[in-house]
């Protein structure tokens, strides 16, 4: 088996991301909704405090089967495509260029696979936030996507596609180009193998990364989907209305976006990693370079 290369199934990325997404769903909800506030400042504690005191504890959790789906879907296409096609490139030490490209056309299949979800995940968490008669009181992701295609119009699932595909390439970018390099870096060192500890060293650089080059998106995204309709007639406008605040209101919600990145990131490569060597399949023996193997 040492003779060979362990492989991912094109799958294993959105199992992996979905896991993680159980344990990071709450701060995933604090940060939509520190997004959507346009007036006030209120700190993640006094956030989190507001609402287990108002809603519950399983409030946090708010979501989650959009969430779920999400990742089933988005997750699985990028890392799906990215596995795939990464697969096909036989050469030993292929450029970090080829990644770029290969990360950004798989964010981009999968911004838009994963709209729809990732539409009902941002109003099923900010729902909570609403005056009681204004919340929109999906009972789950299937009903939201229904109700949504129902009351209005299909076409409205795909709201702020052009921003979530966008920040899809960004994000598929900074976590499976960055933490493929950052991974490959540590174990040209002699410090390094290819071990838990350099997959979680790889995959927080990564979350970093990628947590700097999506918020502005991430927040014009959130705006977009969590919008009335005709409340935005155009990006413009969207971009317009959040420059109200200045140049940190794209990076409105930066910490919790980390805060909540950085695990998903993590807990997401710990587990793909751990699905590879454990039910990964082996290819043919090759020369792969040592961060492959």
């Amino acid at each position: 088996m040492s003779q060979g290369s362990r492989k991912s199934r094109w799958y294993f990325g959105g199992i992996a991301s979905a896991g993680a997404a159980c344990f990071t769903h709450p701060l995933d909800l604090l940060k939509v909704q520190l997004q959507t506030q346009q007036e006030g400042k209120i700190s993640i504690l006094k956030l989190t405090t507001n609402i287990i005191k108002n809603d519950g504890l399983f409030s946090l959790y708010n979501g989650i089967s959009a969430s779920l789906l999400r990742q089933l879907t988005y997750s699985t296409a990028r890392f799906g495509i990215y596995e795939v096609v990464k697969g096909l490139d036989k050469s030993p030490d292929p450029p970090f260029w080829k990644s770029l490209v290969t990360a950004g056309i798989a964010g981009a299949a999968g911004g838009v696979v994963g709209t729809p979800a990732d539409l009902v995940n941002v109003r099923m968490q900010n729902d909570m936030k609403l005056p009681v008669d204004k919340r929109r009181n999906y009972k789950n992701a299937i009903d939201g996507l229904l109700r949504v295609a129902k009351e209005e119009g299909a076409p409205r699932m795909f709201s702020g596609l052009s921003m979530a595909t966008s920040r899809a390439v960004f994000m598929t970018i900074g976590q499976l180009s960055f933490y493929d390099l950052f991974k490959k870096l540590l174990l040209e060192t002699q410090y390094f193998t290819d071990s838990p500890s350099t997959h979680f060293l790889s995959s927080l650089m990564a979350g970093g990364v990628a947590t700097t080059l999506t918020q502005p998106l991430d927040v014009m995204k959130t705006r977009a989907m969590n919008a009335k309709p005709g409340e935005f007639k155009s990006l413009m406008d969207i971009f317009l209305f959040t420059a109200k605040l200045g140049p940190m209101g794209f990076f409105k919600g930066y910490v919790p976006a980390f805060v909540r990145l950085a695990p998903q990131t993590i807990l997401t490569f710990l587990f793909l990693e751990q699905l590879k060597q454990n039910f990964g399949y082996i290819d043919q023996p090759s020369n792969l370079s040592k961060s492959e193997k």
